[in-house]
């Protein structure tokens, strides 16, 4: 029964009866009033904290210098400038004293730091400076050598164009009127103007310091000489099919490991049909540094970001596969891959938070995360037996109160908040996130293959697109090898100018020979 009819059974005077019905319906309008300032209060709140959270971020991108802001590449170019800087001033100061009379100061004198030595392994050219008479300038006696005076500069000699002449004498026998000559070596260019060390240049020039055909041949007419950028595109072409055989040995090599890191990252893809450009994605796939296998990044380029990319990349391969939260990986792990989640992705959620309001909460979250890459560091020299070990006596317990505290925790905050979503993200995917510490191969987190795929995202900025779809699988095999032969601390240089020499003769049922894995070529 309502107010209002319970007014009317009532035996109160009409005007008493209608002055209680008014007032109930002014406090029934206060009180939907309140709920909604309450609510316009807390969405407000929210939007606050959101844009806070964003405006922290955007300072620290712009002014920051922390290693979850700026990539080693970028504070490379930030310190270089920097150092640049004072180096021009204090050339300018040596000059300007140079030119005036020394003040008497009293200032304490800089003491410098000494100069690293040069790489013990570089050539050495020695260059002997004699002084220009043999007799002592004060009493004209002669000089007679007591020591010497040692100093070595870094000397850098930029491309040198030259010519090998190929002589092939030829002898003819008198007796049977035959004729004689050593036969032609093989090349991947027969009768080809560029030698295996011209070709290893322009790819890694191109693969490795990013640099566009078009540069290539302006570094090549400081010197006159004529390379027509057809002439360079053509050359890519080809190693590039003589190399393919590696990178596909490279990938059977690769889904033979047990445990896999996985990321993509977008590039720009030339789409002549309309014009412009469209995206694409270069998918990195790396066995995880801790197997102690031979280490190998392989490039799978594909036009577009669909989880399909990766089921038919890895076919029928299964074990554990490290990835971030994207959702294209997801139906994969409906077919007997085992996912594992990455700390660094959840550690990133509570660091932006704490760096935009400093929540001792978040901190909190990073200091048990902290511990736990303590761990991961003092496993690593360990073997897979010992590092799991380590991880069940010491990790695992670590992980359950951690997961305990966030349950605890994020009962506590507030429903969309931004805390409450760095918790449910580690909430979510805690499974995942605490797989690792049941293996001693597994990783921590994705980093070694996103760390690999950082060159590439650098040098992006340089080449700019993809001319076309082949071009861009061309390009993935390439990087495919000259990344491993860095991963395993190869001259990328040296091996693909060893390789091109061998390539043309060398047997298909050694191959594995040819491929840039240390463990292989040290054999």
């Amino acid at each position: 029964m309502d107010l209002a009819q319970e007014l009317a059974n009532s035996n109160l005077p009409a005007a008493v009866r209608a002055a209680i019905l008014a007032q109930s319906e002014l406090l029934t309008q206060q009180d939907q009033q309140l709920k909604q300032y309450v609510s316009d209060i807390q969405n407000k709140t929210q939007t606050i904290e959101a844009l806070t959270m964003e405006l922290a971020y955007l300072r620290r991108m712009r002014y920051g210098a922390k290693t979850e802001v700026m990539s080693s590449e970028q504070r490379d170019l930030f310190e270089e400038a920097l150092d640049a800087d004072m180096a021009a001033l204090e050339a300018k100061l040596a000059a300007e004293q140079a030119n005036n009379t020394p003040e008497v100061s009293n200032k304490t004198p800089r003491i410098r730091a000494g100069r690293q030595a040069l790489p013990a392994h570089l050539p050495r050219t020695d260059m002997v400076h004699e002084p220009e008479s043999c007799t002592c300038g004060q009493c004209g006696q002669g000089l007679v050598k007591v020591g010497e005076d040692i100093s070595e500069q870094l000397h850098v000699q930029p491309a040198v164009f030259s010519v090998l002449r190929h002589i092939r004498p030829q002898y003819a026998c008198r007796s049977c009127q035959t004729m004689t000559a050593a036969p032609i070596p093989a090349a991947i260019i027969n009768g080809g103007l560029p030698t295996a060390a011209t070709l290893a240049w322009v790819m890694v020039s191109k693969y490795v310091d990013h640099l566009p055909l078009y540069r290539l041949r302006k570094i090549a007419e400081r010197s006159e000489v004529p390379l027509a950028e057809s002439t360079l595109a053509s050359w890519v072409g080809t190693v590039g099919w003589w190399l393919q055989p590696l990178a596909d040995r490279l990938r059977e090599r690769l889904k033979g490991e047990t445990v896999l890191h996985a990321d993509e990252t977008p590039v720009k893809q030339l789409d002549p049909g309309k014009g412009k450009t469209k995206t694409a994605y270069l998918w990195a796939y790396r066995n995880t540094p801790l197997s102690g296998s031979a280490p190998i990044i392989l490039f799978d380029y594909q036009g577009g970001r669909s989880g399909q990319h990766v089921r038919d990349f890895l076919a029928d391969w299964q074990g554990q596969l490290m990835v971030d939260d994207y959702g294209g990986y997801k139906a994969l792990f409906k077919t007997g891959v085992i996912e594992l989640g990455c700390w660094a992705h959840a550690r990133r959620k509570f660091f932006e938070l704490h760096q935009a309001n400093g929540s001792a909460v978040a901190f909190e979250a990073l200091r048990r995360i902290g511990e736990l890459y303590a761990l991961e560091a003092q496993a690593k020299d360990l073997n897979p037996e010992q590092r799991r070990a380590l991880r069940q006596q010491a990790a695992q317990p670590k992980l359950l109160e951690f997961k305990i505290w966030l349950d605890e925790t994020g009962s506590k905050v507030a429903p969309n908040s931004a805390l409450a979503k760095a918790i449910i993200y580690s909430q979510r995917r805690w499974a995942a996130l605490e797989r690792y510490a049941h293996s001693g191969i597994a990783p921590i987190d994705n980093n070694p293959v996103e760390n690999s795929i950082r060159p590439i995202a650098i040098g992006k900025k340089n080449w700019l697109f993809a001319g076309s779809e082949r071009a861009g699988q061309r390009a993935a095999a390439i990087q495919t090898l000259l990344g491993t032969a860095k991963l395993n601390d190869l001259d990328p240089m040296a091996w693909l100018t060893d390789t091109l020499e061998k390539l043309p003769t060398w047997p298909n049922s050694r191959i594995d020979e040819l491929l840039p894995l240390r463990a292989l070529t040290e054999k």
